[in-house]
């Protein structure tokens, strides 16, 4: 089933059960999508590809959107709790990412393949890590790659 009729299914069944936080995480996916086949330039297909590309955008926006309301405390803790089901359910649809240890291990591999030193500028060995071709988290990699060049000193 690909991931557009999942999503109608998905869709279906919360208009059903009434479930309006699921709903509103659909609809806002499927704005997205519409956006993205309206953009100059888009000759492609709506396929899964599509789909995980501009879910993987909305909820990387999602996820900076949550900080700013973690970081309001108590004022932004209702939003934030939101967002982050949003997050939750949509990130069900984008491929797995390596986690910390996973990643720690593939920027150790790399700065010993690439014999990386504390006087090696951090994004060479970031650039080398994200060629690898591995599902990783940029953000993730880049502050483990700063800590282990740090520690190399």
């Amino acid at each position: 089933m690909s991931i557009e009729e999942q999503l109608r299914a998905d869709q279906t069944a919360a208009m059903k059960a009434k479930d309006r936080a699921k709903l509103n995480a659909i609809r806002s996916v499927q704005s997205e999508v519409a956006t993205a086949k309206s953009a100059s330039g888009f000759s492609g297909e709506v396929d899964d590809a599509l789909y995980i590309s501009t879910i993987s955008t909305y909820v990387k926006r999602l996820s900076k959107t949550k900080a700013e309301y973690d970081d309001l405390g108590d004022r932004g803790a209702e939003q934030a709790s939101k967002l982050a089901f949003e997050i939750e359910y949509l990130s069900d649809f984008l491929p797995r990412k390596l986690d910390e240890a996973a990643t720690r291990e593939l920027v150790r591999s790399v700065i010993a393949e690439t014999g990386a030193s504390s006087e090696t500028p951090a994004g060479q060995v970031i650039g080398a890590v994200m060629r690898k071709g591995e599902d990783v988290d940029g953000a993730l990699v880049n502050r483990v790659v700063r800590e282990l060049l740090d520690g190399a000193a």
